[in-house]
C-alpha cells in the first residue's frame, strides 16, 4: 500500500463510528435490557466496525489491510478467550466436586451480614495481591463469596462491587500482575517505584471503599438473614459431602498462580483437579446425575466430561440455590467470547485506519497544566477502554502517545504510569463490552451496569487521581538539567 494514497482522517471521521456505537448500544439496552449483551451489543459492535472500515477505505486504506488489522486485533484477545474457557470448566468441576459449595458453607458460618461487603472486599484484595490476578480471584474466591451473599439474602450487585473492588486493588499493587508490569514498562519507570507511587491514590481509595461497604452492610438485616443461612447450610450439607479437604483444588490453583504459572494452564489444571475430586469425594452425587442405564464408571465419566464443557445442574429443592450452583462449563463463556471478538474487531479497525489516534490528538490539544495532562490521560484511557474494549490497549496506546509529551512538560513518567493504571486498568470492568466487564459478568453473573456504582474502589481511584493532579498532591516533576549538574559538581 502506498502511504501517499492514504488521507489522514478528519475529526468527523474519528467521531462518527464512536457516536454511532454509543447510539446503537443505548438502543440495545433500551430495547433488550439485561439481554443486550447476548447478541444486540455484538451486532452494534459489528455495525460500528463496518462503518469504521468504510471510512477507512474512503480515506485510501485497502480492505486487505483492514482485515489483517481485525485479525491482529482479535489475536490479542485469544489469550483471554482461552482463560475464559478454562474458567468455565473450572467453575463446572468445582461445583460438582463440592469445592465452591464448601466455600459457601463455611463462608456462611463465618461472615456476619453487617460486615460481609467489607470482608468480601478485604478477602479478595489479599488473594489478588498474593497471586496478581483479579480474574482468577473473581472466578474462585469471588464466585464463592457471591454464593455466600445469595445465602444471606444480600444484594448481588453490592457483593459483585465488593469482589471487583478488592480484586482490582490487590491486582493493582501486586508485582505479579500483568497490568502492573505493563504500565511502567510502557511509561519507562521502575516496577516497584510505580507500585509505591500508586499507593498515594490506591490506599485512600481502598479505605473509602471499605467505609462505604461497612455502611452498606449496616443496612442489612441480620435476623432475617440468619434463618436463610441455616436453611442454605442445611441444603448444602444434604446435597454434598463437605469438608476442608475439598479446598485442595483452590489451594493448588493459588499456589500455581503465586509460582507465576500462566493463567490458562493454571486454571486448566485447577479444573482437572476439580474433576478428579468430584469422582473421589462426590461419587454419590455424580452417580445420581448419570443417565439411567449407564454403567457406573461410564456414567461418572460422562457427568464429569459434561461439567467441563457444559457445566452442571442441581436440584436441591431451593430455586435460588439451584440457580447459584447450576452453572459453569465452557459453553457458558461462549457468549462472552462472542462479545470480546466483536469488540476487539471494532477497536482494531479504529486503530488501523487512524481514527483512534486522531481522536486522542484532539483530546490532548489545549492541555497546559499537570492537572490537564493527567486528567486527559485518564479520560483517554477510559475512552480507549470504551472503544477498543481491552484494558491492555487502554494502557499501551495512551502510554505511547503521551510519553514524550510528559517529558516535554517536565512531568516524571511515574505520573504517566500511575494515570494509565487509574484510567485504564480500573475502569475496564465497568464497561459491559470490555473484555474485563464481559468476563466479570460471565463469572459473577451480575451485569456491569448493575454493579458499576458499587465497585467503589474502581470509581473513586480515577477521580482521586484527577483531584491530586489539579491540587498538586504527589505530582513528581523532572529536575532541570542544571540542578543535576550542580549536584554532580558538589558531590
Amino acid at each position: 500500500m502506498n502511504n501517499k494514497e492514504v488521507k489522514a482522517p478528519s475529526l468527523t471521521d474519528a467521531l462518527l463510528p464512536v457516536i454511532a456505537l454509543i447510539i446503537m448500544m443505548g438502543s440495545a439496552v433500551y430495547l433488550f435490557g439485561d439481554n443486550s449483551s447476548f447478541g444486540p451489543n455484538q451486532i452494534a459492535l459489528l455495525l460500528g466496525t463496518g462503518l469504521a472500515a468504510i471510512i477507512g477505505m474512503k480515506n485510501g486504506h485497502k480492505w486487505k489491510d483492514i482485515e489483517q488489522g481485525i485479525v491482529n486485533g482479535i489475536s490479542m484477545a485469544l489469550g483471554a478467550c482461552l482463560i475464559l474457557l478454562a474458567v468455565g470448566s473450572l467453575i463446572g468441576t468445582w461445583m460438582l466436586a463440592g469445592t465452591v459449595p464448601t466455600l459457601i458453607y463455611y463462608g456462611l458460618e463465618l461472615l456476619n451480614p453487617s460486615f460481609f461487603y467489607a470482608a468480601t472486599c478485604l478477602i479478595c484484595a489479599v488473594v489478588a495481591m498474593s497471586i496478581g490476578s483479579s480474574w482468577t480471584t473473581a472466578a474462585t474466591v469471588g464466585v464463592a463469596l457471591m454464593g455466600v451473599a445469595s445465602g444471606m439474602g444480600m444484594s448481588a450487585a453490592i457483593a459483585a462491587g465488593a469482589v471487583i473492588s478488592g480484586s482490582y486493588f490487590g491486582d493493582k499493587i501486586s508485582p505479579l500482575s500483568e497490568t502492573t508490569n505493563l504500565a511502567p514498562a510502557v511509561a519507562g519507570t521502575d516496577l516497584f517505584e510505580h507500585i509505591r507511587y500508586m499507593l498515594w491514590t490506591t490506599i485512600p481509595s481502598f479505605l473509602i471503599a471499605l467505609v462505604v461497604f461497612v455502611f452498606l452492610g449496616f443496612n442489612e438485616s441480620g435476623d432475617v438473614s440468619a434463618q436463610r443461612i441455616v436453611q442454605m447450610q442445611s441444603l448444602l450439607d444434604d446435597s454434598f459431602t463437605l469438608g476442608w479437604h475439598l479446598l485442595v483444588p483452590l489451594i493448588v490453583l493459588l499456589t500455581l498462580a503465586v509460582k507465576k504459572m500462566p493463567a490458562f494452564p493454571a486454571v486448566s489444571i485447577g479444573a482437572l483437579i476439580g474433576a478428579i475430586w468430584a469422582v473421589i469425594f462426590q461419587s454419590d452425587v455424580v452417580v445420581q446425575m448419570a443417565a439411567q442405564g449407564d454403567a457406573p464408571a461410564i456414567g461418572m465419566l460422562k457427568v464429569v466430561w459434561q461439567a467441563l464443557y457444559d457445566g452442571v445442574t442441581f436440584s436441591t429443592g431451593d430455586d435460588n440455590l439451584n440457580s447459584l450452583l447450576s452453572r459453569g462449563g465452557m459453553s457458558s463463556m461462549l457468549n462472552t467470547i462472542w462479545l470480546i471478538i466483536c469488540a476487539m474487531s471494532f477497536g482494531a479497525v479504529l486503530e488501523k485506519v487512524g481514527l483512534l489516534k486522531r481522536g486522542v490528538t484532539t483530546i490532548l490539544r489545549g492541555a497546559k497544566s499537570a492537572g490537564d495532562m493527567i486528567s486527559r490521560t485518564i479520560l483517554t484511557c477510559i475512552g480507549t477502554n470504551l472503544v477498543t474494549a481491552d484494558q491492555y490497549m487502554a494502557i499501551v496506546m495512551p502510554g505511547r502517545m503521551y510519553k514524550q509529551e510528559f517529558e516535554k512538560r517536565g512531568l516524571h513518567q511515574l505520573n504517566l504510569s500511575r494515570s494509565l493504571e487509574d484510567g485504564g486498568t480500573l475502569t475496564s470492568p465497568l464497561i459491559p463490552w470490555n473484555t474485563c466487564g464481559a468476563y466479570m459478568q460471565g463469572v459473577l453473573g451480575v451485569h456491569p451496569f448493575e454493579y458499576i456504582f458499587y465497585a467503589v474502589f474502581n470509581v473513586v481511584s480515577p477521580v482521586l487521581a484527577v483531584i491530586y493532579a489539579y491540587v498538586g498532591i504527589k505530582i513528581l516533576r523532572i529536575k532541570p538539567p542544571f540542578d543535576t549538574e550542580t549536584k554532580e559538581s558538589n558531590a
